[in-house]
């Protein structure tokens, strides 16, 4: 066995995941492919475009052997948060030997090189000036990098999954990790782009436009069913409302909430009648938009900084097949491992406190569908389980 990891959030699932899968075998010799994958909220501050259940299916069919959840703190944390609770899961497991990952540079030696410069540049006293100078956290480490490193390092920040490559990097060697990180070169348009990457692969920011207004998306991803799909726009009202009864000492305790932001929110949220115009009010040279479109969405969710100091404390099985089965057979898991969020509740404090969450924020998303449903669906739920 060859157990390569995946950190995914597959919303939805396409032609260029599955090609990343097919790397991964052919380059790497991956013989199970175990995916860590968001729940039904996502980095970029929004909801999965279809639940986790229906992305485990179509990830299970197409090449991934176990999914597992990302809590959903972790989910709508920084990209080095993010990083931090999947990496965190995958060495959990004890058994998975590669994490593989998509980046434009496909060098993982420079990735690795980059990953040791960017601790180092954080620490220096050129990126603390910037960033409180009123600079994004990505500018003023690229500034920052350009005293002390060569061009070929700074570049490779400037993309999107080189810069997440980077992360999961750091985040082996903050846990001191013996899982090898290997990386597929992106041979298709950036993430998020509105470019069209080939005659059979979009990117996920182009599917889900596609989706919103009711396209078909057969030839660029594999069969799922499309027929419920989610949009903020669905409890933007909600949202709003939440953020004007909220005080500024409880937005202050919304993960990446810092230097006074909370008065700005705040302000935003007494005037601002839509969320783009409350993005719009709050945002300034200091904050990225996907920064301040995570923090509304979890000050939305009741996520505090609390959630995040606790690292993940169960494994959440979303879905397996029959390869799948053989991973948790040679799993040596140092966490409990569950279906049931109702069982992995009983376990403990953390546990308790992790698994409540993710029932209060699937509730919420429950309410962003387009066909409603009830509360405590998380805790009924069944995992996707196929031969």
């Amino acid at each position: 066995m060859n157990i390569s990891g995946i950190i995914c959030e597959y919303n939805p699932f396409h032609n260029g995941h599955k090609r990343h899968i097919e790397q991964t075998k052919k380059e790497y010799g991956a013989t199970h492919i175990v995916g860590v994958m968001s729940g039904n909220f996502t980095q970029r501050g929004d909801t999965a475009i279809v639940d986790k259940y229906k992305r485990t299916e179509t990830a299970l069919k197409n090449g991934v052997d176990l999914v597992i959840e990302l809590p959903v703190a972790y989910a709508l944390g920084s990209a080095e948060q993010f990083a931090q609770g999947a990496v965190y899961l995958l060495n959990a497991l004890g058994c998975v030997d590669i994490i593989s990952f998509g980046s434009e540079s496909g060098k993982i030696d420079l990735l690795k090189e980059a990953a040791g410069a960017v601790i180092y540049t954080q620490e220096s006293e050129d990126f603390h000036n910037y960033m409180k100078n009123g600079m994004t956290y990505p500018a003023a480490l690229q500034k920052a990098m350009e005293k002390f490193y060569t061009e070929d390092v700074i570049e490779t920040l400037a993309t999107p999954n080189n810069a997440l490559a980077i992360e999961y990097i750091k985040a082996l060697d903050e846990i001191g990790s013996s899982v090898k990180p290997v990386t597929v070169k992106r041979c298709i348009a950036p993430h998020d782009s509105e470019i069209a990457e080939s005659s059979d692969i979009l990117s996920a920011s182009q599917l889900r436009k596609k989706l919103a207004d009711k396209k078909d998306i057969s030839q660029f991803a594999p069969s799922c069913d499309f027929s419920n799909i989610a949009s903020l726009s669905n409890i933007e009202v909600a949202i709003l409302s939440k953020l004007r009864a909220m005080s500024k000492t409880e937005i202050e305790k919304t993960p990446n909430v810092l230097m006074g932001l909370e008065n700005r929110i705040y302000r935003a949220a007494a005037v601002a009648a839509s969320l783009n115009e409350l993005y719009f009010l709050v945002k300034t040279k200091r904050y990225t938009l996907a920064r301040i479109r995570r923090i509304i969405l979890s000050a939305f969710l009741g996520i505090t900084k609390n959630d995040l100091k606790i690292t993940p404390s169960y494994v959440r099985i979303l879905g397996m097949n029959g390869n799948g089965k053989e991973i948790l057979a040679a799993a040596k898991c140092e966490l409990p491992i569950n279906t049931s969020l109702s069982q992995l509740e009983k376990i403990n404090d953390n546990t308790k406190k992790q698994a409540r969450l993710e029932q209060r924020c699937d509730n919420q998303y429950a309410l962003a569908l387009e066909k409603r449903l009830g509360c405590g669906l998380d805790y009924t739920a069944k995992p996707i389980i196929l031969d």
